[in-house]
């Protein structure tokens, strides 16, 4: 177990820590196989584990198209970054790595707080050969571990991140390479979800996403940001998470054949959902002081769709159907709720006290009830 001090940061619910690693530390616990290396060159090769991610997949396209990434520009690219190392090291009035890496580590740490501090105390990481996994700085650590004899007394400092799930670190890489490497984010957003995820819901999750923002005719065509990339007001990652739970609780509560109904007709459901959704609701959905196209009201949307499908069954219809589905959920239309319920100033603000959370079982709730009112 190695042991290092570290700094717990807590933003807006998501947690990581500040920590400063040795080269000897860096050469024991980073993975660099993101880079597509041969284990001659830095990767750790044998008895590595299966990675969630396809990291070689996205790294490949950190340039303006695959054909620009070549191995030869990384190779320099390491050899220019040993040789300024050893620039600092011998003039010793410059840092070398005076920014911080950012780590992930698939497994979840030990903190223990220190000195009656809540965020300062000792990080504690199992020296386990390829527990962390560049994310950001690759090339920097890299060129670390292949000069680490001559740089024993070197530090760098990084971020560490160990609760993040498939979505949000792919969301992570691809939000900082889009703003600080030549990344052309297209090409992937343009990749199919189950060439970026390992996990069929979080990869289908993604394509029924990507549709609703781009195909012809989605009435949410261009307003979300995938991948953390576009115009869009929405993020992907909270209406990905919201419909893997979904995808999660249809299995639980149907098993796996309805689970298995849902996955093959789910872009064509959605489409025809939200579609429904903007008819029975047009002033709040093309007005411009409304917030039905928020995140927390595309969540609860998501969540209640099962009943929607079940609204839709209760009336002997096809509840992938467009007619069927706008059948379903009509009673939204009515005196319960209405356009009004979404007026940013009026409804919407006054039940948002119990914050994000709250305000989606709320809207949940009103809706499933709604929809029982028929």
């Amino acid at each position: 177990m190695i042991t290092v001090a570290a700094h717990k940061v807590k933003q807006f619910g998501a947690e990581f820590y500040q920590a400063a690693f040795s080269a000897a530390d860096i050469d024991r616990l980073v993975q660099f196989e993101v880079l597509g290396y041969g284990p001659a060159e830095g990767t750790r090769g044998k008895g590595r584990r299966r990675s969630r991610i396809n990291w070689e997949l996205l790294e490949k396209r950190i340039a303006r198209s695959e054909a620009a990434f070549q191995r030869p520009v990384i190779r320099r690219k390491i050899e220019e970054l040993q040789q300024y190392y050893r620039e600092c090291q011998e003039a010793g009035n410059l840092p070398a790595v005076p920014g911080a890496v950012i780590m992930i580590s698939e497994r979840r740490l030990q903190f223990t707080p220190a000195g009656g501090s809540r965020s300062l105390g000792s990080l504690q990481i199992p020296e386990e050969p390829g527990i962390l996994r560049a994310l950001d700085g690759q090339h920097r650590l890299l060129a670390l571990h292949a000069a680490a004899g001559a740089l024993k007394g070197m530090e760098v400092p990084a971020v560490v991140f160990d609760n993040l799930d498939d979505r949000q670190v792919v969301e992570l890489f691809v939000t900082i390479n889009a703003k600080h490497t030549r990344l052309n984010p297209s090409h992937l957003i343009s990749l199919a979800g189950r060439r970026l995820y390992a996990n069929a819901d979080q990869a289908l999750a993604h394509d029924v996403i990507r549709a609703l923002n781009e195909a012809e005719g989605s009435p949410l065509g261009g307003e979300i940001r995938v991948l953390g990339v576009g115009r869009g007001r929405v993020s992907q990652a909270p209406l990905a998470e919201e419909m893997v739970e979904l995808l999660d609780a249809v299995r639980k509560m149907g098993g796996e054949q309805r689970a298995k109904e849902l996955r093959e007709g789910a872009r064509r459901f959605f489409l025809n959902y939200f579609k429904a959704i903007a008819g029975v609701f047009p002033k709040a959905w093309a007005g411009r002081k409304y917030s039905i196209k928020t995140g927390t009201a595309l969540r609860a949307f998501i969540r209640v769709s099962p009943d929607v499908m079940a609204a839709a069954r209760e009336l002997k219809k096809d509840p992938f159907d467009a007619a069927a589905i706008r059948q379903a959920v009509a009673p939204w239309g009515g005196a319960r709720l209405g356009d009004a319920r979404f007026e940013t100033e009026g409804a919407w603000r006054q039940k948002q006290a119990g914050g994000t959370r709250g305000t989606v079982e709320i809207l949940v709730r009103e809706l499933r009830d709604a929809l029982r009112s028929r």
